[in-house]
């Protein structure tokens, strides 16, 4: 033990939760059985950290000490609720027993976080519930959050996520990756989560930065595992398009913390380890001739990682990616971006038709980047009125900081 001072054992708890929280989190949940009781006891041990290494000074290994004292104060808690509940009894024995660990057949992959994922993404829980789930329990997301991710209210994700609880625990469903057999019917969703977390660290729903690097990192760290346990062309896939993505971070922001759009950026910052390891998943996966979407969504960010300009950038072969991918995945965000590829090639007018299309038929009308497409397809044809009215729009959705500094600078250039 080390002797440090109050002051910093706050903060050195603070930084401790927020970078193992989860990690924790998932280790009770294996341990205990229970996503409530883990909950409940991921608390008391933090609380508990703050008073004792005070104290003593931290511990060698702070996760470790975590999640031995939330299983101490779990079991403590179940012995006080015995009197109330003669049933819980024999959960305390098993649990103070040790009983309750994973078998060795199962320890194939040495992550709990990733066994969390697979249970949360069961296939007896609807796609919806079992991404909500995820991004809540294994990531930590507020319900805000991930309203925002899947455009709908935080209520609903509320409910799915508590009916989503309730049915893995009724059901009994198992805490554990799946066989190598039923890993194929399971990978849909477990992508989509992972993706979805890399896009709310890459780009922030809200508050006042544009990025979250820790649940970016988080997400390619799962996707690296998830390499390991399953090497799948659409895995490949999925973690080439994270590392390209990630690699303009440095670029994407001023030392201000403002938002610099992609033709703007300054190149020469981009990460090119990132981008290589990036274009060599995408070539393996392509290779394969067994890709999906998120192979095709690699290829699209490996063309512009390989314009040295954005003027320079292959819009045509943007324009036909989005295509393919239009058909393998479609989706109104697939179809703004592909409006947009239309601008690029074929001039403003075009790439505006089709989101006035897209528009017309109510899909995205709450999706702030459709407003903020619209209106600068606006102010580059001189329709200065109707830039103003969209870019106005799009600030009244928009949450985040950054952007809403973004539009509100368009909005001045304007007049």
């Amino acid at each position: 033990m080390n002797e440090i001072t109050t002051e910093q054992v706050s903060q050195s708890v603070d930084a401790i939760y927020r970078s193992e929280s989860r990690r924790v989190f998932a280790t009770l949940i294996r341990q205990l059985g229970d996503f409530d009781l883990a909950e409940e006891a991921l608390h008391e041990a933090f609380t508990a950290a703050l008073e004792q290494w005070s104290r003593d000074g931290l511990p060698e290994n702070p996760r470790a000490w975590l999640v031995s004292t939330g299983r101490f104060k779990a079991i403590d808690a179940i012995r006080r609720r015995v009197r109330f509940d003669s049933t819980l009894a024999e959960l305390a024995t098993r649990l103070d027993q040790g009983t309750t660990t994973v078998p060795v057949e199962e320890e194939g992959v040495e992550d709990d976080r990733l066994r969390l994922i697979f249970t949360c993404c069961h296939p007896a829980l609807p796609p919806s519930t079992q991404i909500a789930l995820t991004m809540r329990e294994v990531c930590g997301l507020k319900t805000e959050e991930i309203a925002s991710a899947f455009l709908t209210t935080p209520s609903t994700i509320a409910q799915r996520i508590v009916r989503g609880k309730a049915k893995i625990r009724d059901a009994q469903i198992p805490y554990q990756v799946p066989s190598l057999a039923d890993l194929p019917e399971r990978l849909d969703s477990v992508l989509s989560v992972i993706y979805l977390v890399f896009n709310e660290g890459y780009s922030a729903s809200s508050g006042e930065t544009l990025n979250r690097p820790d649940l970016s990192a988080e997400a390619i760290r799962l996707g690296r595992l998830l390499i390991e346990l399953l090497p799948d062309p659409e895995v490949m896939g999925l973690l080439a398009l994270m590392l390209i993505q990630e690699s303009r971070r440095t670029a994407r922001a001023s030392p201000e913390g403002d938002l610099i759009l992609l033709e703007d950026q300054d190149r020469s910052l981009w990460n090119r380890n990132q981008i290589d390891e990036g274009r060599a998943l995408v070539e393996r996966a392509l290779a394969s001739r067994q890709f999906g979407a998120y192979t095709i969504q690699a290829t699209i960010a490996t063309v512009h990682a390989d314009s040295p300009t954005a003027e320079a950038t292959d819009w045509a072969q943007l324009v036909a990616l989005y295509n393919v991918l239009a058909r393998i995945e479609p989706s109104p965000v697939v179809e703004l971006n592909r409006a947009v590829a239309f601008a690029m090639r074929d001039g403003p007018t075009a790439g505006l038709e089709h989101i006035d299309a897209i528009l017309a038929r109510g899909e995205l009308a709450e999706y702030h980047l459709a407003h903020a497409a619209r209106a600068d397809l606006c102010r580059r044809l001189g329709r200065t009125a109707e830039a103003r009215q969209s870019y106005t729009h799009a600030l009244t959705l928009a949450r985040q900081e950054p952007e809403r500094r973004f539009l509100e600078r368009r909005l001045r250039e304007l007049g």
